[in-house]
């Protein structure tokens, strides 16, 4: 075991807290600063490289081991020097070099080197009173619970209290805050501003027959509020509910807010703020979170601009900084976008009000993120049940011996008055805590928006279902819109005689292939006034060549969307190409649907097999949303899938996944197998009133396949069918039951073997199975006949494993028997021969009798 394991920690050899700099008088030259910046050529050299790197000599940690470091560039002799340490090498360090925007530059060295405001110093030591002193009621009531203290970076509190006070008088209406546990509850009582006997009636033993199978722990859950700043405005609050996977949060967060910007139109970036609480070490370690700052100036995903700030703690769960990140700063991975980063050592309180101030501003003025470094400790250990003094003897033993930042605070500002105003604040959450043993049930935290009303989740009832057909005058109308272009648009000859084709399909002088039924399942929902939002990799055209949802002239690359010109009213139309990201898009456009309920949501894979990289968002939010925290989500999921000879990584889209998740009714799964069923499938998710999430397994080679294409009659049946009937045979010596691309592969063997004693039955809908439909469809064919259940994927993939019994169950005397790959550790083969061996296996045992 190496002493010299971690060389960069160096811990002081005192405890006395530190003066910032920051707070040394300095008004004087501040403004003389401002006033003659350009004007003495020296005093600009010395102050441009102060504005460079004068945060690397910063005082950023209150316990002082993450020293400055010394900088070559910078000079420390001489008045200048002296005036662009103290403002620039102080308790704040701003990290602006890559900003590409001179004028963004000059707008915060400007505000950086100006006369600091008076804070409100009362309201603020009042703020880490009161969230100092929740802790430590906590601590001492619920002794052995986890809660995941603020202690040691309590100044998040006025930092949140100055954003929402900055915003407010810039129009801000709603704060949509998405955070991890540490603080959770904090930010709960004190931002949410939820009483706090509803919050310690999460540590109390409640009815365990209220949270049977479903809830979450207390730090996991949403919570919403109305917050009066300091200037007498009012901001709601909304805390997303999140899991502990560490910065999922973040897309879902990012897709709420532009939900809530779009249903306000006009105006909507100002009166709806994302604000995201990041711990150190997973800001430097997740993915996700670089997927979601990468969204701030995309058109389909900006929100004008999120404030992150980093709790900063220096430490993981028992892990250093130094093992953490390779930077210096955690906040570091935020330099790969041209925003601000302000970092600013937490126990200069005054500082750090000062940088929620700027950093709001900034987002205001310029309508991008912006990321806060609050740099503080964790004064207990991950979860206060744990022991940090094993891992960290040295740092625990300064900890234990370092006041409350309270007590420093007030003694910084002459608060004579504090032990007493401590003791009151005590008292009243005491009084809270005895309430909450009263409280039977834990409370709902949140209210739900109005556009939530007509909605509902719960099982399945056949009441909710809606007539989705179209009458076929209604489907020339639409065609008319989808298959024009404005005059003297240049358009492709190959999208041109796409067009031409859609219109012979629309007016049923072809059948409809999937491309066609999606755009008028699309158009007759905008005409209606359905709002539809797609989104995925290269979603605009599709992947598989199949949509076209938008025209480039072939001259100029202007674009129409035929989508957008259905009708003079109608409600928007948007589908974007997507970064290339699973996780973090899928959570956005999650997210999105949790604000816009009434809107069909949509994401695409590029290929279903890609959808594993998303598997936190389906397995944290959107599978388990419901049962966890009571929110419902319509979002949809599109998944290429169909084993066609493409290789491993070009073949699945992970149907037992899924169906393994399925529970409760709490998602819905299907694979249409025609054009038309993927037309009323659509509809049907936009028209009912049941929220619930909707995975699709989506057609590749069947796309514009004849036997997959539809005839125009079939547009105006009333409903999508959960199960499609074989009208082709009546008594049957063997019914194949199956889902997808292999029924048509089924049907064309059948045909050519001239087999008229096997039925076909193609199951639409996976889940909520459709137990009666499957019933009558086994009985149209008569009693005595074999079922066999037939599928592409290997037996320990696809839904064998979850229909062979509920097969078993509704078969009656019949034998039930299953036609597979064999198991395998892969999806599918890498070899095309290989796979076309395997797939006349396949049809071959499907049809071979006992």
């Amino acid at each position: 075991m190496s002493l010299l394991a971690f060389p960069r920690i160096l811990y002081p050899s005192n405890s006395t807290h530190m003066t910032p700099k920051s707070k040394t008088s300095n008004g004087g030259s501040r403004a003389a600063v401002a006033e003659t910046n350009g004007s003495n050529p020296e005093r600009e050299r010395v102050f441009s490289a102060y504005r460079q790197w004068g945060y690397l000599e910063g005082d950023l940690d209150p316990l002082g081991f993450l020293r400055p470091r010394e900088t070559p560039e910078l000079e420390h002799d001489g008045e200048y020097a002296r005036e662009a340490s103290a403002i620039y090498s102080s308790t704040i360090g701003v990290e602006i070099n890559h900003i590409y925007s001179p004028e963004r530059r000059r707008w915060i060295y400007e505000q950086m080197e100006s006369e600091p405001k008076e804070e409100d110093q009362q309201r603020i030591l009042d703020l880490l009173i009161r969230a100092d002193v929740f802790e430590q009621v906590m601590q001492q009531r619920y002794l052995g619970s986890k809660r995941f203290s603020l202690e040691g970076v309590t100044a998040l509190i006025p930092l949140v209290d100055e954003v929402l006070d900055t915003a407010a008088q810039r129009g801000a209406i709603e704060l949509v805050m998405g955070m991890s546990h540490r603080g959770r509850l904090n930010v709960m009582a004190h931002v949410a501003q939820r009483p706090a006997q509803e919050i310690f009636a999460g540590f109390e033993d409640v009815d365990p027959r209220s949270v049977l199978g479903s809830g979450d722990v207390k730090y996991h859950m949403g919570a919403t509020g109305e917050y009066k700043t300091r200037s007498g405005g009012r901001v709601h609050i909304h805390l997303v509910s999140n899991p502990s996977h560490l910065e999922a949060v973040d897309p879902v967060t990012v897709g709420r807010t532009r939900a809530k910007q779009d249903r306000t139109g006009e105006g909507g970036r100002e009166k709806y703020l994302p604000l995201l609480v990041h711990g150190d070490a997973a800001f430097a370690g997740q993915g996700i979170l670089a997927e979601t700052m990468n969204y701030a100036d995309l058109p389909g995903y900006t929100v004008g601009g999120t404030i992150h700030v980093v709790v900063n703690n220096l430490l993981g769960f028992t892990t250093s900084y130094t093992e953490e990140h390779s930077t210096r700063f955690a906040a570091c991975i935020a330099r790969r976008q041209s925003i601000p980063i302000f970092h600013v050592n937490g126990e200069d309180v005054d500082a750090v009000v000062r940088v929620a101030r700027l950093a709001t501003e900034y987002r205001y003025k310029f309508g991008t993120d912006v990321v806060i470094d609050l740099i503080g400790y964790r004064r207990h250990g991950h979860s206060e049940v744990d022991d940090p003094t094993i891992t960290q003897p040295l740092l625990y033993k300064k900890i234990k011996e370092h006041p409350p930042l309270w007590e420093i605070y007030a003694d910084d500002i002459g608060a004579t008055d504090a032990q007493a105003q401590a003791a009151t604040i005590k008292a009243e959450f005491e009084a809270a805590q005895k309430q909450a043993g009263s409280i039977k049930h834990k409370p709902l935290m949140r209210e739900l928006p109005q556009y939530w009303n007509s909605f509902y989740g719960g099982a399945y009832r056949p009441e909710y279902e809606v007539e989705t057909g179209l009458s076929q005058d209604e489907i020339s109308e639409l065609t008319a819109r989808l298959t024009t272009y404005p005059e003297g648009f240049h358009i492709h000859p190959k999208v041109k005689k796409l067009l031409e084709q859609r219109a012979e399909m629309g007016e049923g002088k072809r059948p409809v292939d999937y491309g066609m039924a999606e755009a008028l399942a699309f158009a007759s929902l905008v005409k209606t006034g359905t709002h539809v939002r797609f989104s995925g990799q290269d979603s605009r055209r599709g992947t598989f060549n199949q949509r076209h949802s938008v025209l480039i002239d072939i001259e100029n690359e202007n674009e129409y969307v035929p989508l957008e010109n259905i009708a003079p009213a109608q409600a928007r139309c948007e589908i974007y190409n997507s970064t290339l990201s699973e996780a973090g898009v899928l959570g956005f456009e999650y997210g999105y649907s949790r604000d816009y309920p009434e809107s069909l949501v949509l994401w695409e894979a590029q290929f279903g097999d890609f959808v594993n990289v998303a598997q936190a968002i389906i397995d944290q939010f959107i599978s388990a949303g419901e049962a966890k925290w009571n929110l419902l989500s319509g979002v949809v999921m599109l998944l290429p899938h169909g084993y066609e000879g493409q290789g491993p990584e070009h073949s699945s889209a992970r149907i037992e996944r899924f169906i393994q998740l399925a529970a409760k009714h709490n998602i819905q799964i299907a694979q249409p197998s025609n054009a038309a069923q993927y037309f009323h499938l659509l509809r049907r998710q936009a028209l009912r009133h049941w929220r619930k999430p909707l995975v699709v397994f989506t057609p590749k080679s069947m796309l514009r396949h004849p036997d997959a294409s539809s005839p125009i009659e079939d547009f105006t049946h009333k409903n999508f069918l959960n199960v499609i009937p074989d009208t082709e045979v009546g008594e049957a010596d063997r019914i194949l039951i199956c889902t997808g691309k292999i029924g048509h592969e089924l049907q064309a063997e059948r045909k050519k073997r001239k087999d008229t004693s096997t039925a076909i039955v193609f199951l639409e809908q996976l889940y909520p199975f459709p137990e009666q439909e499957v019933v009558a469809e086994f009985d149209r064919h008569g009693k005595n006949a074999d079922i066999v259940w037939v599928q592409e994927e290997p037996a320990n993939m696809g839904a064998l494993f979850n229909m062979l019994p509920r097969l078993k169950r509704v078969a009656g005397d019949r034998p039930v028997l299953s036609v597979k790959r064999s198991s395998g550790a892969s999806p599918a083969t890498g070899s095309a021969k290989a796979h076309e061996v395997e797939q006349k296996t396949l049809l071959t045992l499907a049809f071979t009798t006992k």
